[in-house]
């Protein structure tokens, strides 16, 4: 049987829950063998998500990262309860000299594919997925 693992993380938006994240999900990807390039993607666009949620939720707000992992893809869903966003309006280039907005730009980068889902007051959910490459 192949091997698969499911993480859920519920967190405080506090700073120190980023690098926690990123280790964690490093981590296991790097046991299951998964290539340091694709590994590398992975953790800096979950960074990038999680970044998100502590800039734009609320101080008392909580967290969820929910991640699995099978012998061909890593799924990540980063959940929070703020006040959510119209993802629609997002463009596909950022302004490349402004201060914010490259995030989702770069999360589309690193994985192959990416969905949001958000409602006013409801909040947001960041779902990344990751085709797995194994070293040899």
């Amino acid at each position: 049987m192949p091997l698969e693992v499911n993480l859920t993380l519920c967190l405080p938006r506090d700073t120190k829950t980023v690098p926690l994240v990123r280790h964690l999900i490093g981590a296991m990807l790097e046991e299951f063998g998964v290539m340091l390039e694709c590994r590398g993607d992975v953790e800096l666009a979950v960074t990038e998500a999680c970044a998100n949620v502590l800039d734009h939720s609320k101080v008392d707000d909580e967290y969820e990262v929910r991640v699995a992992v099978d012998p061909d893809r890593c799924q990540i869903r980063v959940i929070d309860t703020g006040h959510g966003f119209d993802f629609s309006t997002l463009s596909e280039e950022s302004d490349p000299y402004s201060e914010r907005g490259r995030g989702v730009q770069l999360m589309r980068a690193l994985v192959d594919r990416i969905h949001f889902e958000s409602e006013p007051e409801a909040g947001t959910i960041v779902h990344l997925v990751k085709d797995l490459h194994f070293a040899p």
